[in-house]
């Protein structure tokens, strides 16, 4: 069993993790930037490090200061939640060379999924259901217009090594290929350092569900059903839930076995979420996240499972603490993530809680670091917390999220708490009638 863990990470998820830690009797280490000096996940944790100055390529993506700061405490596992370095192979090869275990996949399984098509060949083999598109990388204006006539349009130029929406482009036509192409390229090569892009076939009106999995490291694999999370600004999530509103129980467990039996036959270990997009009931396979994500806890809400307590098990040579059939789908959860933005252009909104109250009751739960008084620095995600809520069906999901809102105070900050309670006053929300394109439609009708 390990006896100290740190937490490469920050804000809500690294408090997520302290607490896993705290009832599984685990010492806890928070490293953190001086910006983040008086962060609640600094006060919760057992020990605490400093880490660097506030950008983040100084601190928390600062391989030589994370490794330092576990060996002096004597840390023998990191585990990295979500962002920063947590699917960085090179940083999990790092730590393997210093004896200090990753909480999650292995170095080589994060360098097949985090390049795209490698992903896609990988899955395709593994029996997984692929959108239509090019066998590989894409090298010319000629050869992209070449792969767009023969799957059709529209098409999707996507960066082999993106990620949030960055290096993606739509080409609805022959004449618009050439632009998104050399677009989509040069934006890669900004953001990601490689220009490599590929072409897939553009779905009109998709669904966006992930399906959980969760695997031993040693062949043994489960499915945590789906999430729908197709509410989407400019690729980011907004809102998610569990199960999938249109996915019925035959597709459920169809699609989960396909993907647990997938990652069973690469011996993955950990949490991954195998990500779709859905469309008149065929699921096409887009990318795999190899980590925890930000919409966990409404797996867990339904599941009654602890995700977290689960990679910690694993990550120490332990069995998973449950098999397939002793994972029943238990009503429905909902998330909303909460970010310090102004409406309606969602900029980041820095500075001073000068009140906090978070709601409570039956089904309500609420990640985040928040309190009176707490400076959000400028240097990060906006994202300051996530309201789950969780109820027998949806319908009850979706009330006890309105009165939830209506409790929730965050007082001195902008933030996007008025957009959710905008949203739960549309037909479409409230009976599950939407896809990808839903939310940005509707911003610019109802926010200019």
């Amino acid at each position: 069993m390990f006896d100290k863990i740190l937490i490469a990470n920050r804000g809500e998820i690294a408090l997520r993790i302290v607490r896993a830690c705290r009832e599984m009797g685990i010492k806890s280490v928070a490293v953190h930037s001086t910006a983040d000096a008086d962060a609640m996940h600094v006060r919760m944790a057992d020990e605490a490090i400093c880490i660097g100055p506030p950008p983040s390529s100084e601190s928390y993506l600062s391989v030589p200061a994370i490794v330092s700061a576990c060996e002096i405490s004597g840390a023998q596992a990191i585990h990295p939640g979500y962002g920063f370095l947590s699917e960085n192979a090179s940083f999990v090869q790092i730590l393997e060379d210093h004896n200090i275990t990753f909480i999650g996949p292995t170095a080589e399984h994060i360098r097949i999924m985090g390049d795209k098509i490698a992903a896609k060949e990988t899955m395709r083999k593994l029996g997984v259901p692929c959108v239509p598109g090019s066998e590989g990388g894409v090298a010319t204006v000629k050869d992209a217009q070449r792969i767009g006539a023969e799957i059709g349009y529209p098409v999707i130029v996507k960066a082999t090594a993106g990620g949030g929406g960055r290096g993606m482009k739509l080409a609805r036509t022959e004449a618009e290929m050439e632009s998104a192409f050399l677009t989509a390229r040069s934006e890669a090569k900004s953001c990601f350092g490689n220009d490599e892009v590929y072409i897939e076939k553009y779905l009109t009106r998709p669904r966006h569900i992930e399906v959980q999995v969760f695997g031993d490291g040693k062949g043994a694999a489960v499915h945590l059903g789906e999430r729908d999370c197709s509410l989407q600004r400019r690729h980011q999530k907004v809102m998610e839930e569990a199960p999938g509103p249109v996915i019925t129980a035959e597709m459920r467990s169809k699609i989960g076995k396909i993907c647990a039996d997938a990652v069973a036959g690469i011996n993955y270990r950990g949490a991954g979420t195998i990500e779709f997009l859905f469309e008149d009931g065929a699921f096409y396979f887009i990318e795999m996240n190899t980590r925890l994500q930000v919409e966990h806890p409404v797996t867990e809400m339904v599941f009654g499972v602890d995700l977290v307590r689960e990679q910690i098990r694993v990550a120490e040579g332990l069995p998973m603490s449950f098999v397939q059939s002793d994972l029943e789908l238990n009503g429905h959860a909902i998330e909303v993530r909460i970010n310090a933005e102004k409406l309606p252009d969602f900029t980041p909104c820095p500075g001073t809680v000068t009140a906090y109250h978070a709601p409570g009751g039956l089904g309500v739960r609420v990640d985040s670091a928040l309190y009176d008084g707490y400076t959000i620095p400028p240097y990060y995600d906006s994202l300051i917390g996530k309201l789950i809520v969780h109820g027998r069906d949806r319908p009850e999901a979706l009330a006890r999220l309105k009165r939830a809102l209506g409790e929730l105070i965050v007082d001195g900050i902008d933030t996007t708490i008025p957009l959710f309670d905008a949203l739960l006053s549309e037909e479409d929300i409230l009976t599950g009638n939407f896809d990808i394109h839903w939310l940005e439609k509707w911003l610019e009708e109802n926010l200019g």
